[in-house]
This record gives C-alpha cells, structure tokens and sequence, in this order.
C-alpha cells in the first residue's frame, strides 16, 4: 500500500497562507510558551506538546510561569523533555497562571515586550481564552512579537474552533456528579438544581444537561423561564414522575441555583436541593479526547511558528486541526446553536 503524501488541501497549516502575515522567523531558534486565565484539564498536555515538539525539531524552548504576570516579571522557566514526563495525566497547569488586568494599559505590554526580547525569545505559544489571545494580539501589532494562540477554557466559548482544551473533561466531571444525584433524587423524590460554571456561556450547561437528562437546564442564550420549569415538572408529575433535575449555568438571571430554588419554592411550593459544582470542573486530570486535542494543537501552534505564520489560534474544526486568524476570533460571543437548545427541550418531555 502506498502512502500518498499530504496534499495542501488536507494541510491543517494550509490557510494560513491565505490569511496570516508573515511571522517574520525564518531564524527562529527560541520559542517561549505560557498559560493564561482560568486553567482548564490538559493545559499541562498542550505544555507537553510544544515543548517536545520544539525540541525535536531543535529549538530552544523557555516557560513564563504565572502567565502575562510572569512575562511581566522575567519568571523565566527553561523547559526540557525530562520536565514534561508524568504530566499527561495532570490537571491544572505547570507553569501556572494569573489574571493580570494591568496588561489593558500600552506601557505594561510595552515592558512585556521589553522582557521577552531580553530573554532572546523569537516568538510565543499562548494557551488560553479570549482575554489571553486579545493581549497576544497586541504584542504582535504593536511590538511584532510573532504568537499563535491554543484555546483553552471549559467554557468552550473560544468563537472559530468546535472544541477548546479542557471543555469535555469539564462536562464529563459534571455528567458524573449528576448521574450520582439523580440516584439520591429517585431514592427520595426529590428536586434537584445542579449549577455548573459557564457565566457567559452556556455551552456546559446544555451538554450536561443533554447527557444528564436534566429536565430543564437554565443558560443565557436559552430562554426558559421559572414558569415553564414549573410547569415541566408538573407535567412530569401528572405521569408519575417523583424527582426531577434542573441545569442552572452560573450568574444566569433569574440568578445562581439558590435563586431558582427560592423562585420556584415561592411560586409553586416545590422544595429543591441545590448542588453547586463550581470549580470541582476545572480540575482533575483531562479526559483522553482533551489530551489528544492538546497534542494536536501543540504540535501544529509549533509547526505555524516553524512556517513563519503568526497571528493566528489553532482550532479543532470537523474533526481536523486548522488556523485562524486572531482577528476573527477575539470579542465575538459564541453562542450555543438553536437546534441543540431545542433538541434539549424535545428530549426532556
């Protein structure tokens, strides 16, 4: 059997051509990479990834721990392939991460920038979310600091990629907890309101729900109400039904999981127990798909960088690896698609 070689139609890397400057690193030699924001299950695989991959094909390869902040303030990690052993399997992120809101103002990216060409880097690997890649972004535009950006978050709000590292082992931590409550559920006919994190997106929220079989799940591109879950459990009543599961995304009016519990105990006068979940999701070691979606992404942010490209985040689309611009990634709200929310909402009756 002979292997065909890949074509550029099935190149991962093949559109950037078409949409990325140049990342002006033909001498590339030192690549730094960070994680930054709110850590997410296989960031340490994603870490893992670029660094061996950088090694193998010669490059040196340095950490800043503790994100922007790190950059900030030359926390220089020099990475080796005996360093990321053992690390697969590991939640969280080894070279931590912090939020650093000072990075909004010009001076600070300049001093940022300032300290990464004193630590002779010739371009960056960023994993995380939206805030992250803004911040890239700008030390490419203005410093010319060539970075490619790897999605990050549970949240799986990232706008231009299907996936974001961390969102499945997010949901599958969350689906377990719910699975182990609708067992004390059914055993006490009871109400249950499980909150999951996903402030802004509720893209948790409606997986969890569709895998948990919730009977209504509460996020902000949905819009059911405190009514219509009363009604819905009423109806499931009528038929015999003795315990039911509520979704509730965090931070969603009517407001977090005690909010619903009290708007619903005031109108219908049905007692709910709350479970909030929190940041149980964050943590925990990634799930196999989030491991390999990491490693896929970490050794194309490198292979981007080997080419010249820049500008640009890697994301999971259709079952493959690509680019995209930054540009036509950050600031875009990522909403969950109407026919999921509406499938959910056939499913529950």
């Amino acid at each position: 059997m002979t292997v065909k070689p890949e074509s550029v139609a099935t190149d991962p890397l093949a559109n950037l051509e078409r949409f990325m400057p140049s990342g002006q690193t033909p001498m590339l030699k030192h690549i730094g990479v960070y994680t930054s924001g709110g850590d997410a299950p296989g960031m340490n695989a994603a870490i893992r990834a670029v660094v061996r991959s950088a090694l193998h094909h010669g490059l040196q390869i340095t950490g800043a721990v503790h994100g922007y902040k790190g950059i900030l303030g030359a926390e220089w990690l020099p990475m080796d392939s005996r360093g990321m052993g053992n690390i697969l399997q590991r939640g969280g992120t080894i070279l931590k991460t912090a939020r650093l809101p000072e990075f909004k103002e010009a001076s600070v990216r300049a001093r940022a920038a300032a300290q990464i060409k004193s630590a002779g880097l010739d371009a960056l690997v960023c994993i995380g979310g939206d805030g992250s890649f803004t911040g890239a972004r700008l030390l490419w535009t203005e410093h010319k600091i060539p970075i490619i950006g790897i999605p990050a978050t549970i949240d799986n709000d990232i706008h231009g990629t299907e996936a974001t590292i961390g969102f499945d082992s997010a949901v599958n931590a969350a689906v377990q907890a719910i699975d182990r409550i609708r067992d004390t559920a059914d055993s006490h006919d009871r109400l249950f309101i499980v909150e999951v994190m996903g402030r802004d997106s509720g893209f948790i929220a409606l997986e969890t729900g569709l895998a948990g079989g919730a009977e209504e799940i509460f996020f902000a591109d949905n819009p059911v109400t405190v009514d219509d879950a009363i009604d819905h459990i009423r109806r499931g009543m009528a038929v015999g039904k003795k315990s039911s599961i509520l979704i509730a995304a965090e931070g969603r009016k009517p407001g977090r999981a005690y909010d619903l519990a009290e708007s619903i105990r005031k109108k219908s006068g049905f007692e709910a127990k709350v479970c909030v979940l929190g940041h149980v999701l964050r943590g925990g070691a990634p799930s196999a798909f989030d491991r390999n979606l990491a490693s896929r992404m970490g050794t194309a942010a490198v292979e981007a960088l080997r080419r010249g490209y820049c500008d640009a985040m890697m994301a999971w689309a259709r079952g493959r690896i690509s680019g995209v611009p930054l540009r036509d990634v950050i600031g875009k709200h990522k909403r969950v698609p109407d026919e999921w929310i509406r499938m959910a909402q056939t499913l529950s009756n």
